[in-house]
C-alpha cells in the first residue's frame, strides 16, 4: 500500500486484512460455511472500492461503491451471526471497523451522486 493512498482504500484493505485473520481462526476451529462466507463478502468491499479507483465514468465509480455497501451489509450480517451464537469469537471490533467504512463509503455515494446532478 502506498502511504498516499485515499483512506477509504486504506481502511477497506487493513480490514480485508482482519477478515482474513478471523476466517483462518474460524477455520482452525471447523466453522467453515461461515469462514467462506465472511472472507467472501468482507474481502469484497475492499476489492470494489479498489476497483472504483479506476472507473470508466461516475456512474461507474457509484455502482461499484454501491456494489461495496451491499457487501458491508452481508458481511455486517454474517459478523453478528458470529457475535450470536455460541462458540464463535467475538466480532465487535470488526463491527466497529466496518461502521466506520460503511459511514465512509455512504458519504462517498452521497457526495457523488451530488456531484454528478450537477
Amino acid at each position: 500500500m502506498e502511504k498516499n493512498q485515499n483512506i477509504i482504500v486504506q481502511l477497506t484493505f487493513e480490514f480485508s486484512i482482519e477478515v482474513i485473520q478471523f476466517c483462518e481462526t474460524l477455520e482452525e476451529q471447523r466453522k467453515y460455511i461461515i469462514a467462506n462466507q465472511l472472507l467472501k463478502s468482507g474481502t469484497s468491499i475492499g476489492a470494489n472500492i479498489r476497483e472504483a479507483q479506476n472507473a470508466e465514468s461516475k456512474n461507474d465509480f457509484i455502482h461499484k461503491f454501491k456494489i461495496a455497501a451491499k457487501e458491508i451489509e452481508e458481511t455486517f450480517y454474517w459478523l453478528e451471526l458470529c457475535e450470536h451464537s455460541d462458540n464463535y469469537p467475538s466480532t465487535l471490533s470488526l463491527q466497529n471497523q466496518l461502521t466506520a467504512i460503511a459511514k465512509v463509503t455512504n458519504k462517498i455515494i452521497g457526495t457523488s451522486k451530488r456531484r454528478n446532478i450537477s
